[in-house]
């Protein structure tokens, strides 16, 4: 509680997105440091932030997204593990110089991407014993939002398909229907199939290898429970699922490259050849119970992070162009600080 509060830090801003946001990044020593914390909200010193793509696709949403939603000048990032600075009055479970790790709700003004951010105390979770600084700063939005799409959808014993098992969200998505004993098929390219299974899945479809991987889905009959898609594509696979998902069973849009997927398949109706399934698209809601569980499960082992690359701060700008190119196998992250 007693620990000073810093009035400046250093951060990589941004102020617009012209030509990608990563375009738009300068770095600043003496930046502003987020105000002070009281009640319920904790300062957290950011040690390493791991990188999602929602860092740089809702800043480059319009003009209102960056002035109303997030304040401008800002700091990208969501993803933390950090030190406690300073605890608010409410904020009694927490204590300077304590390892905790989390996620912002939404991109904000003061990022993962500063050295310092503010965060609620009802959002943030101790590091378990064990667990690096590094694998719990990627467990944030990628792996509540891998569990999130399995929760309350699956049981033991159901067979779940997964549209990209690569990605971090994929990555986390095999191993925890995994841990919730579930049957995995997934996709990949031809690079990635043995990673998948080295992740635990029980069937890989290399797409690239494919010539209609919806062909190749209907062949095998009614024999999924769940579906979740990281990706958007083949464009007909939530319209011809039916033929591959079980009646009553859900159809979870986690992602998708273009936002005319969401529009398309939540709108054709069925009677004129839409998706005959229940279609629903991905909200993500954070919430410490969910990181406490997936941080319990990377203690114990039953799920292993998997970092793509670490980037020193000073190369941010790097780390977007590497996370904006679509071809990290695994979570990028950024070490703001020395631990």
């Amino acid at each position: 509680m007693a620990s000073a509060q810093p009035t400046e830090m250093k951060a990589w801003l941004y102020s617009g997105t012209t030509n990608g946001l990563e375009k738009n990044l300068h770095f600043d020593a003496s930046a502003r440091a987020p105000p002070a914390v009281h009640g319920n909200n904790v300062l957290v010193q950011v040690l390493t932030a791991s990188l999602n793509p929602a860092d740089f696709k809702v800043p480059e949403m319009g003009l209102v997204a960056r002035k109303i939603v997030i304040g401008m000048p800002a700091s990208p990032g969501m993803d933390f593990c950090g030190r406690v600075v300073v605890a608010g009055d409410a904020a009694t479970e927490f204590s300077p110089g304590q390892l905790v790790y989390g996620c912002l709700s939404k991109p904000g003004q003061f990022g993962s991407l500063g050295e310092y951010l503010v965060t609620s105390a009802s959002l943030l979770a101790p590091v378990p014993e064990g667990v690096e600084v590094d694998h719990a700063a990627a467990i944030g939005i990628a792996g509540q939002t891998a569990y999130q799409s399995l929760a309350g959808y699956v049981n033991a014993g159901d067979k779940v398909f997964i549209n990209g098992g690569s990605g971090g969200c994929g990555i986390f998505a095999i191993q925890i229907a995994k841990e919730m004993g579930c049957h995995v098929t997934t996709t990949c390219s031809t690079k990635n199939v043995e990673f998948c299974r080295g992740l635990g899945a029980d069937e890989v479809i290399d797409y690239s290898a494919e010539k209609d991987l919806v062909a190749t889905l209907r062949d095998r009959g009614v024999i999924f429970d769940h579906i979740v898609d990281h990706i958007g594509y083949p464009a007909a696979m939530y319209r011809e699922s039916h033929h591959f998902l079980a009646a009553g069973k859900a159809f979870i849009q986690v992602g998708a490259s273009a936002m005319g997927t969401f529009v398309d398949r939540l709108l054709w109706p069925s009677f004129l050849g839409g998706g005959k399934r229940k279609y629903v698209i991905f909200f993500f809601k954070n919430t410490k119970d969910d990181l406490v569980k997936i941080g319990e499960w990377v203690q114990k082992g039953a799920i292993k992070i998997q970092l793509d690359t670490a980037y020193q701060f000073e190369d941010t700008v790097q780390a977007f162009e590497k996370l904006r190119s679509g071809r990290a196998r695994g979570k990028i992250i950024v070490h703001v600080a020395k631990p």
